[in-house]
């Protein structure tokens, strides 16, 4: 009978041992994109770049999209899809066709997160008193 309960005993010790479960659920690491195209370049061809990364390690698997538009004219800018390159970076090249202050938007989609960081870029000797400024919808940085 000693016996009978003894394995009794264990076996209910055994099986909530290893039925022990945890309620927390287990948070993913942060996407983290760092734009890395320059604040102030020339008036030619530029190259949009973000260096995608998690839990410091490069993603290889991101959705990069760039958005890119002159200041003021968010409704004329576009959507393009940036270009695996290497070490977690995503480029596209854009081509503005005037001096002026624009913008971008790298939006990144990784491990089911969504980043959209926002860079304001100097192109060329903009007139500043010819810049249109940026409407109070256009500015809807994740800042």
């Amino acid at each position: 009978m000693k016996k009978m309960w003894l394995a009794v005993a264990t076996t209910a010790v055994l099986v909530a041992g290893c039925s022990s479960n945890s309620a927390e659920p287990e948070v993913p690491e942060i996407v983290e994109v760092e734009i890395q195209t320059p604040t102030e370049v020339p008036l030619a061809p530029l190259t949009l770049e973000a260096r995608v990364t998690q839990a410091g390690k490069e993603l290889e698997d991101a959705h990069v999209q760039f958005e890119f538009w002159q200041s003021g004219l968010r409704d004329e800018g576009y959507m393009l899809d940036g270009e695996y390159q290497g070490d977690g970076i995503y480029q596209v090249k854009v081509e503005p066709e005037q001096d002026g202050i624009y913008y971008m938007f790298a939006h990144t989609t990784a491990s089911g997160m969504h980043v959209m960081p926002k860079q304001e870029i100097k192109i060329g000797e903009p007139t500043m008193d010819e810049v249109i400024p940026e409407g109070p919808n256009d500015n809807n940085d994740m800042r």
